[in-house]
């Protein structure tokens, strides 16, 4: 891909709320701000400190008042089910992605992204836990590190942000100054262990990481069939 800029400055918003996973952030954050005249702005409701669901904080420089990225990213975590049912942060996420270039999340950020009504009609990724959650929400779901259908752009789990955000950069500034960026920050990834993604992790690991998150996923599903009920009263209201 040739060399294309899309102008002098290009602005980035990262969507923050309390419990956002703090890799989701930090990892497409790295490639990002290395882009050639790029502005990366810690979106939030308020500059209140952000409590990862790890317990690392991040402090917010921009109010979501005064934002309108050029690309809205919006990672996840637990704290997606937070904010996922509050109208007033779902309806930022709207404003954003009417105007954004280009539409981006990793994780469970697709599910924030599909509760905006910002994924209908199109293909998406997300956690491989919540790809049933997706699809619920009408969203073709396909199974990939990351998904690319017009200006949306969606990545599977967590560590996947970096590949989004190479991708992105990619697409803002040609690959050469993604794969600049890919080996400054020596992106070559050999895990000490196979199975870092489903379809390679041995049948136990899967059981024992499944179990284990039983209930934050059926509190996940329980949301999400919420919001599904709504958008139907809203569609029968609307004819």
């Amino acid at each position: 891909m040739s060399q294309r800029k899309l102008k002098d400055s290009v602005s980035i918003g990262i969507v923050l709320y309390q419990r956002v996973t703090l890799l989701d952030v930090s990892g497409p954050y790295e490639v990002f701000a290395r882009l050639p005249g790029a502005r990366v702005a810690l979106l939030a409701a308020t500059l209140d400190p952000i409590h990862t669901d790890r317990g690392m904080v991040i402090i917010p420089d921009t109010c979501f008042d005064d934002a309108a990225p050029d690309v809205m990213f919006v990672p996840g975590g637990p704290g997606q089910m937070d904010v996922m049912e509050d109208e007033e942060f779902v309806g930022y996420l709207r404003r954003w992605g009417a105007g954004a270039k280009f539409v981006t999340s990793v994780c469970t950020g697709s599910l924030l992204l599909a509760s905006a009504g910002l994924l209908e009609g199109r293909c998406a990724t997300t956690h491989w836990l919540s790809m049933d959650l997706l699809a619920r929400l009408g969203v073709e779901t396909v199974a990939e590190r990351v998904v690319i259908d017009g200006n949306r752009i969606t990545a599977a789990g967590v560590s996947a942000g970096i590949d989004l955000a190479l991708v992105v950069a990619s697409r803002l500034f040609g690959d050469d100054a993604a794969k600049e960026i890919q080996l400054l920050i020596e992106y070559d990834p050999q895990p000490p262990f196979p199975g870092g993604s489903i379809r390679t992790a041995e049948p136990r690991i899967i059981d024992r990481v499944s179990s284990g998150r039983v209930d934050l996923q059926e509190e996940r599903r329980a949301q999400v069939d919420r919001i599904v009920e709504r958008l139907k009263r809203w569609d029968r209201e609307s004819l």
